[in-house]
């Protein structure tokens, strides 16, 4: 019940961040995406959370790994098919600052080599995949263990 008022929650605070604006004298990231495809990916993102991990899983039947989880949902939800590896998400869109993350973005940890990824889903949190026995889950970007973490953000 906890997690599905949390979805909720979130689901309509990205319907405000999409009607935001960049700050004054700064251009936006250019994005192939709609806003509408961003928030759908974040949203679909939200709805995979307790969804087994599975080392090379891509389908909730199957279970996810981190970049599984990022390329069925970048797939249903903007017809999109990103590349399968971590290595290679970290090449993939294009750079993004931190100030200027909007949903769907992805969050990128490790330097070289990048080593693990999620979704950005708004408010600071992403949903990921994150290791053997555990679920697809919901983090906040400044969780202790994240926040000392080497990140990035690309966008598509």
């Amino acid at each position: 019940m906890r997690t599905q008022a949390l979805i909720l929650s979130l689901a309509s605070a990205l319907l405000l961040v999409a009607c935001g604006s960049a700050p004054p004298g700064r251009a936006p990231s250019v994005s192939v995406l709609s806003s509408g495809q961003s928030s759908d990916i974040a949203i679909h993102a939200m709805g995979l959370v307790g969804t087994p991990y599975r080392w090379g899983g891509n389908t909730p039947d199957s279970g996810f790994d981190c970049s599984g989880l990022i390329g069925y949902v970048y797939r249903h939800r903007a017809g999109v098919t990103p590349p399968r590896t971590v290595a290679q998400l970290a090449g993939f869109g294009e750079p993004v600052d931190a100030g200027e993350l909007r949903t769907g973005d992805l969050v990128i940890f490790g330097d070289d080599p990048a080593w693990h990824a999620g979704i950005y889903v708004g408010e600071g949190r992403f949903v990921h995949a994150p290791s053997t026995g555990g679920t697809v889950r919901l983090d906040r970007l400044d969780n202790r263990y994240w926040a000392r973490q080497p990140v990035r953000f690309r966008r598509l």
